[in-house]
């Protein structure tokens, strides 16, 4: 009889669960961004939010967590309840801050469940248009003909454009100077005032001035060329030893969140995808729009990781 009443009361607790995925969600939703109100991560978050909130008929909001390069936020989201009622706009960053930093509560391969990637935003190798550089293997020539003389400009230690601009250091064998700044409209500020020689901006940031021409773009750090700028070749065009290293932007969940409930999310913004106003708003700035599935997005992780755990093995970066 006890048995009996065991299995009645599991199966009871299977429907209970079924039932509350089934109506999912049926309260608001917070997606929590560990970043400042106003950055691309919170720009792309809000359009999210406004997407989900039109296709499941209830509220999406963006809760800001910013601090410590996100990983604040990204802690709050980790220790959320695994219930879809609480998701996190992920960055590329968070895979980097774990290999970066000595000590991180949280892990982005187990503490969180892959709903899907959003968008990819390479970044844009420019000059300053006096530069006598006009090719990226002009550059290479460059400063291989003055080594320790050139310098170029990053948004900080362990900063995708610090990273990027190692790589290239890597891959050209050339040696020039670092100059940290605060982020990426700095060094376009630095570029345009001739205080650095080149510079590896996040093109959402850098390829208005270049199309303008008050910077010279030598090469993009995506896989392929991007559609606002296709005349610009890539990186593994452009020189023998080419790679591509790009940010991203994607939607993840606490780890245990069912899966009912991540493949409604992920097919909800798939399905956002019809709609053209929603696609061009993360991908007018020259940000590649992906969706892949969460099973995709999953073993990118673990290839995400590995690359750029060479890389930051390579350069010997290390923060507090």
């Amino acid at each position: 009889m006890m048995k009996r009443l065991t299995f009645l009361a599991l199966a009871a607790s299977l429907l209970t669960a079924g039932a509350a995925q089934a109506q999912y969600p049926d309260k608001p939703v917070r997606i929590i961004v560990p970043f400042i109100a106003g950055s691309a991560p919170d720009v792309a978050a809000r359009q999210v939010a406004q997407r989900l909130t039109a296709s499941l008929g209830q509220q999406f909001v963006v809760d800001n967590k910013p601090g410590v390069a996100g990983n604040i936020g990204a802690e709050v989201a980790a220790r959320a309840a695994p219930d879809g009622y609480s998701l996190m706009l992920m960055t590329s960053s968070h895979i980097l801050s774990p290999l970066l930093y000595a000590k991180v509560n949280y892990d982005p391969l187990k503490d969180f469940v892959p709903v899907t990637m959003i968008t990819r935003i390479p970044s844009l190798m420019v000059v300053p248009p006096t530069s006598p550089a006009k090719s990226v293997m002009e550059f290479v020539a460059l400063a291989k003909s003055m080594p320790g003389k050139l310098n170029y400009g990053s948004g900080g230690a362990g900063s995708l454009a610090h990273l990027s601009a190692e790589a290239f250091r890597l891959a050209a064998e050339i040696d020039y100077i670092h100059v940290p700044y605060k982020g990426a409209p700095d060094i376009v500020l630095a570029l345009l005032s001739k205080q650095i020689d080149v510079g590896f901006p996040t093109m959402p940031t850098a390829f208005r001035p270049a199309q303008q021409g008050t910077l010279r773009a030598l090469a993009v750090t995506s896989a392929r060329r991007s559609k606002v700028m296709p005349d610009v070749p890539t990186l593994l065009e452009a020189m023998p030893d080419g790679f591509a290293l790009d940010a991203w932007l994607a939607l993840a969940a606490p780890a245990g969140t069912p899966s009912p409930i991540v493949t409604r999310l992920y097919t909800a913004l798939v399905e956002g995808l019809k709609d053209p106003a929603f696609r061009s708003s993360l991908d007018s700035d020259g940000s590649e729009v992906v969706f892949n599935s969460p099973a995709e997005f999953a073993a990118l992780l673990q290839t995400e990781t590995a690359k750029w755990q060479a890389l930051i093995t390579r350069v010997g970066v290390k923060l507090e």
